[in-house]
């Protein structure tokens, strides 16, 4: 079923307002793209956290949100902050992390696991914990969400340009990773096509197996798992 912006938008206002059954649905109509971009990124256990604080978040600044693109887009773009705050401490214990340089290896963080059968699929899910973070999350939102490249900019924050070449240096890293990790154990010739293709089987089978996709409850106007903060 297509949402349009204003429908998005119009709960998002009556969640705001105190309407609880608005703000349920808002969250049942994005949880799978949200889970989908905080799994492969951090521990399974506080994806839900961060998928209801990523929500939160939109309806506390939803005032800056002029309606030039998609909600969808403004809610990743959201996601992506909150994921960064979520390595906050990171960033004071290691001084300054550069996200286009340093890996979720690097970091030593601990993502989420998921049952695949194939083997080319389990390095490919590797591979992607192994590049640039900010090269994972755009190839992950180009792959999985299917955005297009002035969706992945307003995303980003980034001319598209700059993401049209971000996208194919992000390609590039993927396939050298993936051949590093698959080396003596992958015989088929392995190309950034193949890659691609991969990659979207990956995200066909994880619809079928993300734990909380199917048990999920939206949250109350205001809460979160664990408290915090009420929508201004």
């Amino acid at each position: 079923m297509t949402v349009s912006i204003d429908e998005d938008l119009t709960r998002l206002r009556l969640w705001q307002g105190g309407d609880a059954q608005a703000g349920r649905e808002l969250f049942e109509r994005h949880f799978d793209g949200l889970y989908r971009f905080f799994w492969n990124k951090i521990e399974v256990g506080d994806i839900e956290d961060l998928v209801q604080q990523t929500l939160l978040a939109c309806v506390q600044g939803h005032t800056r949100f002029r309606g030039d693109s998609s909600f969808r887009t403004y809610l990743f773009r959201i996601a992506q902050l909150t994921l960064y705050k979520r390595w906050e401490a990171l960033r004071r214990s290691r001084g300054d992390v550069d996200f286009t340089a340093i890996s979720l290896v690097d970091l030593g963080a601990s993502p989420s696991e998921l049952v695949v059968q194939r083997q080319e699929h389990r390095i490919l899910l590797a591979a992607l914990r192994r590049v640039p973070v900010d090269s994972q999350i755009l190839l992950e939102l180009y792959y999985w969400e299917s955005l297009s490249g002035p969706e992945l900019a307003e995303i980003l924050d980034l001319p598209q340009g700059t993401v049209r070449s971000r996208l194919q240096r992000a390609k590039e890293q993927l396939l050298a990773a993936f051949r590093a990790l698959s080396s003596g154990v992958i015989t088929v010739e392995t190309t950034v096509e193949v890659l691609d293709e991969w990659a979207r089987r990956v995200h066909d089978r994880a619809a079928l197996e993300y734990p909380a996709l199917g048990d999920r409850k939206g949250p109350a106007h205001g809460q979160r798992r664990g408290g915090g903060a009420q929508p201004s």
